[in-house]
């Protein structure tokens, strides 16, 4: 603020008077609006200011009073009387132009003197938004938490009869790949729609040897129309009349469009919907995206399935009079199968957790420490905020366990951690002991091993690596390995220019504020990166690498030798990947401070699309938020960590990528403790500032993303 001499002893005298005369603890609740006041009397002072000018000088002010920069005023920033009087949307902030518009509606002096007086009329409540309760009439697939209805559980080994009087056991498949359950009648219309996409799937995987088999529940369907049905679309599996509806009961099916992939030992593989061609009130001429075709697939080829889990638009079944027999949950029929989903990457021979959970006595014998992690939700580790009751995570990577999932667990250990039948157990999972990505076209490795010590800390250690690459290269896959995992808390790296003298200074300063972006990370528990068909990164030639180690000692001394295995496209991808950092270098945390918040802010100059998040703060860091300020002032959370944890340096991958239109700001909120109650802290009585070491602070998030041209 420019402020001439006579209005600075003006405008002190009012506060000093102000203060003296309602106290000075309630006076500074007054101090903005005085302040704001002797600009607003300057300006109303000369009749030729605009109204432009006069929300000029509001917007100045508003600015010198917004210290985080977040473009809102809260209640502690204005005061509780300011706070009422241009809080006139009701929600918990003041904005710039909720500030101007009340000032140009009601006038200075009005919304001083209610302030002060602090008997202003109620602040306007929001008119609220109704919505139809009703479903929208077009409805497709919804991706749902698979954990929550079904996905990873073993199903009963049921005695079934099909309509050609064939009786037989699901363990009747056991040596086959994979078995689909396709729920189906011939009455609902969506049915009949999907009757000849199931029969080209089982064509189509005849020669894998995938059977099909077809389940109708409804009791009033006729034999012969049932037969035509068969012949007409050509349906070759089993056909089963489930009148007692036990075979969708004990799936969990719900209509009669849903299928289920079931693997060799009956877990769920997947649940939901043939694909998106066809919903309530809309058909597409083909599906964009064939889920079941994707699931069965995935079981053939032994990898994960991105989308486990749909909503299957259709009738549905009628369970009102039948009840779910209660099963008893064993180690070989449940536990072991949510092991293997959530805790074996780590926790095996040769994996980074110090612990395996590999067999049954693993397991029992971790019984206390799996309670206590589940009920203190700390494993898996995955911190960011829960979706709303019923909605899917927005994370493909999103490994933390689900309601149902906790309860099993819990439950299991309560009543004494039974084994149950061998014979129940799911397929072991392999885990390949080479590189998870295939074998790399190029290695870029450490030149020599890094020692570890045995006990302490050890600061970031920084090692400047030759690629060897004499031309452009595009990379369609990533994979860091330490050839010690378990002391390798988490290595970044950095790409480099061609070496000359005029950079080494910048050589070794090269990622130390980390606010250009990596290339290539690892942290345990992180997957390898490997795009899909079309993305890319881009090494130009010359190029080095600067690998960042963060090394954390654990009793025992280690060497290790981490490399960088990188798979090549053979052409240029038509979507470049980026990564971005966006970090306040500028931060400083007071002494004690408990909850310190700071802000960090870029906007976007194209369309651009958001794939991932990763969060990064030091041993302060409490909090960490991602939201995006559209052009047209709507405000998106993107990604909520309310407990960030150090000790697990995250990426959040986007199920569905977020896209972000040209003059869209990311503003990036951080919370941080440097009190003494927070046990990691190196020294609460530190102003703490920007650092690469772990005693520094760092409020930085990266965002991997592609432009859109």
């Amino acid at each position: 603020m420019a402020f001439t001499k006579s209005m600075r002893i003006d405008g002190l005298g009012v506060v000093e008077m102000a203060l003296r005369r309602i106290g000075w603890f309630t006076g500074f609740a007054v101090l903005n609006l005085v302040m704001l006041g002797v600009l607003v009397r300057a300006q109303s002072d000369s009749p030729n200011r605009s109204r432009k000018s006069l929300d000029d000088r509001v917007a100045e002010r508003f600015r010198a009073l917004d210290k985080n920069q977040d473009e809102r005023l809260t209640k502690a920033e204005l005061g509780a009387g300011l706070f009422q009087q241009l809080n006139t949307d009701g929600d918990e902030f003041v904005t710039l132009p909720e500030a101007q518009a009340e000032i140009r509606k009601r006038g200075f002096e009005a919304v001083l003197k209610a302030a002060q007086a602090g008997n202003a009329p109620p602040v306007p409540v929001p008119a609220t938004v109704t919505t139809n309760a009703e479903p929208p009439l077009r409805q497709g697939p919804k991706r749902l938490s698979p954990g929550d209805i079904g996905v990873g559980r073993m199903v009963p080994d049921l005695s079934l009869t099909d309509i050609n009087g064939r009786t037989f056991r699901l363990s009747d498949y056991a040596d086959r790949p994979a078995l689909v359950i396709a729920f189906t009648n011939t009455t609902c219309p969506l049915c009949k729609k999907y009757a000849p996409s199931l029969a080209s799937l089982e064509q189509h995987f005849a020669d894998r040897k995938i059977p099909f088999l077809f389940v109708n529940t409804n009791t009033a369907e006729k034999p012969a129309a049932i037969q035509a049905a068969i012949e007409t679309q050509g349906l070759k599996g089993s056909y089963v009349r489930d009148e007692e509806t036990k075979l969708a009961r004990a799936l969990g099916a719900t209509h009669t469009t849903d299928v289920f992939v079931l693997d060799a030992r009956r877990t769920i593989i997947y649940r939901g919907a043939v694909d998106d061609q066809y919903g309530f009130e809309f058909s597409l001429d083909a599906p964009r995206t064939e889920y079941l075709k994707l699931a069965i697939q995935s079981v053939i080829d032994g990898r994960p399935l991105l989308i486990a889990a749909t909503e299957a638009p259709g009738c549905p079944i009628d369970l009102a009079d039948t009840t779910s027999p209660a099963a008893d949950i064993t180690f070989h029929n449940r536990i072991s199968r949510i092991v293997q989903s959530r805790c074996l990457e780590c926790h095996r021979d040769g994996g980074p957790a110090p612990f395996a959970l590999d067999t049954y006595e693993n397991v029992a014998a971790q019984g206390a420490a799996i309670r206590q992690a589940v009920e203190r939700g700390v494993m898996p580790p995955w911190f960011a905020a829960k979706p709303e009751k019923g909605e899917p995570s927005h994370w493909s990577n999103d490994k933390s366990l689900s309601a149902q999932e906790k309860s099993d667990l819990l439950a299991w250990i309560a009543s004494g951690k039974p084994a149950g039948n061998p014979a129940d157990a799911p397929l072991p999972k392999e885990y390949p002991s080479g590189w998870r990505i295939g074998n790399p076209d190029h290695l870029v490795q450490l030149p020599s091993p890094m020692p570890i010590k045995a006990t302490g800390v050890m600061p970031y250690q920084d090692v400047i690596v030759e690629t060897g690459l004499t031309e452009d290269k595009w990379v369609r896959a990533l994979e860091i390995r330490p050839t010690a995992p378990e002391v390798v808390h988490h290595v970044l790296v950095f790409l480099l220019p061609p070496a000359n003298r005029s950079n080494a200074t910048n050589d070794r300063e090269a990622g130390d504020d980390e606010s250009g972006g990596f290339f290539a990370a690892y942290a345990p528990g992180n997957d390898p990166l490997v795009f899909p068909e079309g993305f890319g990164k881009r090494i130009p030639a010359g190029s080095r690498m600067k690998f960042q180690l963060h090394y954390t000692p654990n009793g025992t001394a280690a060497k290790d030798q981490s490399r960088l295995g990188i798979i090549f496209t053979r052409e240029q991808p038509k979507h470049l990947v980026h990564v971005s950092g966006i970090a306040n270098p500028k931060l400083s945390i007071p002494p004690g401070a408990d909850n310190h918040e700071v802000f960090a802010r870029q906007t976007v100059n194209s369309d651009t699309t958001i794939l991932a998040y990763f969060p990064h703060m030091h041993l302060r860091g409490k909090a960490f938020r991602y939201e995006a300020i559209y052009p047209d002032g709507r405000k998106q959370l993107l990604l909520d960590v309310p407990r960030y944890d150090f000790n697990w340096q995250l990426s959040y991958r986007l199920a569905e990528p977020v896209e972000l239109p040209k003059g869209t700001t990311l503003l990036l909120t951080g919370w941080f403790d440097n009190s003494r109650n927070n046990p990691a802290n190196p020294d609460p009585t530190k102003t703490v500032r920007w650092g690469p070491q772990t005693f520094d602070e760092m409020m930085l998030g990266y965002v991997e993303y592609y432009t859109r041209h």
